[in-house]
């Protein structure tokens, strides 16, 4: 036998609990922690979900704080390029319909008004796309804490490139948009 198996069996069992919270240790409680907290951020999003404009006045509170840090700073461009460039691909989520009428073999978007209405689904729906915009800005301020991610670079290249980037994403997405007739958007109730 080796000296771990010895060590394990000429130690005495542990007696058994009557209490929940004691079987478990620390691990246990620990566990139950998270559980509780993670069930009441769920319900307090749950919540939030039917006030949309309180929602994304919060978020621009958010961007107002990330901004501010960012600039007091002085620094982080890298961090805040990386933000720029998953917002812009939430963006195009947010703005793509859920199933691609290039790749779709099923029915597609009606392009006549004799056509079935049928309402625009979104790969990425608003409460998702609105919830991934404030993570990615709560992770990007926490990253403004670190100095390794103050990498240092020549920010006004970033900014241009990005630009770029979006104005090029963006022109492909509104010509995609043209091409299969479809809005995004919906303004007020649909009327016959």
């Amino acid at each position: 036998m080796d000296s771990s198996s010895t060590a394990s069996a000429s130690a005495p069992a542990p007696a058994a609990s009557t209490h929940s919270s004691d079987s478990g240790g620390p691990a246990a409680a620990l566990s139950a922690a998270v559980a509780t907290a993670s069930r009441r951020f769920q319900h307090l999003l749950d919540r939030s979900t039917p006030y949309v404009g309180r929602r994304w006045l919060g978020l621009a509170g958010v961007v107002l704080v990330y901004a501010l840090r960012a600039w007091f700073v002085g620094g982080y461009y890298i961090v805040t390029y990386a933000l720029g460039i998953y917002l812009l691909n939430l963006l195009i989520a947010f703005l793509s319909p859920q199933v691609d009428p290039e790749l779709a073999e099923g029915p597609a978007l009606p392009t006549r008004s004799s056509d079935e209405f049928r309402p625009f689904v979104r790969r990425l729906p608003e409460f998702k796309f609105w919830y991934s915009i404030v993570k990615a800005f709560c992770i990007a301020f926490g990253m403004t804490f670190f100095s390794v991610f103050d990498v240092p670079v020549f920010w006004p290249i970033l900014l241009f490139y990005w630009v770029v980037l979006f104005t090029v994403t963006m022109k492909r997405q509104i010509l995609h948009m043209v091409k299969y007739r479809y809005v995004p958007f919906t303004f007020g109730k649909q009327v016959p």
